[in-house]
């Protein structure tokens, strides 16, 4: 079993914790900060955990990727494995504290528009108060009611919000958070009564442009949206036109159709508008780091034993 681990973030203590599971279960683990620094001796490798395109898409005896983050559009093109044969997994799992803390951050700093007085208190001035809103009594709908989703409507109850509605392709969640769960096919229906959407989407067929002109316009005057799912949830022209005429309140994106944002994109300039460089998650926490490596190893054991793998991504519906 050959391993090949290609990750410039991991500790010392993640790479002696993955070298002690490996040496356990019989397996050979090579280290490497980027794919460029694998040499060809190492492309007949087993298994992957990172991000090899190179090797993944010329080995026909890779048995298994474990990406080390979540969204996994990118790696669902036909013919992107050489072996479609392929397992892949990924780690969702591990960025729900990340974003979910996010997601919160940047709800308050919209609500209780922090923004302004940063902005203002920077260029020397003293402000006065003004009106502001609070998540006490808000009305919360989140879209997407996977790990980050729950994870924030979590930490939202804290807050005492009117409700936290879910909003998911099933309809179903076990998760006792949320005061009611809906099927994606009612989203119109919860829109109008919604003060505060966070969206948590994977990019799949059903998800792109789901919030679209018309439904955001369905929003009551006053509602904020946070997207830390995939830009391409969110009709863009749409959500700026409805920012800079007022009816949100403010929005805050920290994924966009087109990454790195273009410099010419009106919405750098955009009234009401948060912009947060695709940040929210990333291996920078030591919680993250830590619990994406148990994820692997947990993974590595179960595939050792020829046991079905816990986080494997469904190649039909894209995570």
């Amino acid at each position: 079993m050959k391993i090949l681990v290609i990750n410039n973030l991991l500790e010392k203590k993640h790479i002696d914790r993955i070298k002690s599971s490996a040496k356990e279960l019989g397996g050979e683990v090579s280290f490497y900060n980027s794919p460029s620094d694998v040499p060809q001796s190492d492309y007949d490798a087993d298994i992957i955990y990172g991000f090899a395109p190179a090797i993944v898409g010329t080995s026909k005896t890779l048995k298994w990727l474990c990406v080390p983050w979540a969204g996994v559009d990118s790696l669902m093109e036909p013919g992107y494995f050489a072996n479609e044969n392929c397992l892949l997994t990924n780690s969702a799992g591990s960025y729900g504290v990340s974003i979910a803390e996010h997601m919160i951050a940047v709800t308050l700093v919209m609500m209780r528009r922090l923004n302004e007085f940063f902005a203002e208190t920077w260029s020397g001035k003293w402000l006065y108060p003004r009106s502001q809103k609070s998540l006490k009594n808000s009305r919360v709908t989140v879209l997407g009611t996977g790990d980050i989703g729950t994870t924030f409507a979590k930490r939202a109850k804290a807050f005492e919000p009117a409700s936290i509605i879910g909003v998911c392709r099933s309809g179903k969640s076990s998760e006792s958070v949320y005061d009611k769960v809906l099927c994606v096919s009612e989203l119109d229906k919860i829109l109008p009564e919604t003060d505060v959407l966070a969206m948590s989407l994977p990019s799949t067929p059903e998800t792109q442009g789901i919030l679209s002109r018309k439904r955001i316009e369905m929003l009551p005057e006053g509602a904020y949206i946070i997207n830390v799912g995939r830009g391409s949830a969110i009709d863009e022209e749409a959500l700026a036109e409805n920012l800079e005429n007022g009816h949100l309140a403010g929005a805050a994106l920290d994924v966009f159709q087109k990454e790195p944002l273009p410099k010419d994109s009106k919405l750098w300039k955009t009234k009401n508008l948060l912009i947060t460089p695709h940040v929210a998650g990333n291996m920078t926490l030591d919680y993250t780091k830590d619990k994406n490596v148990e994820m692997f190893l947990e993974d590595l054991k179960n595939f050792a034993d020829g046991k079905p793998l816990r986080y494997l991504v469904d190649r039909k519906l894209g995570y």
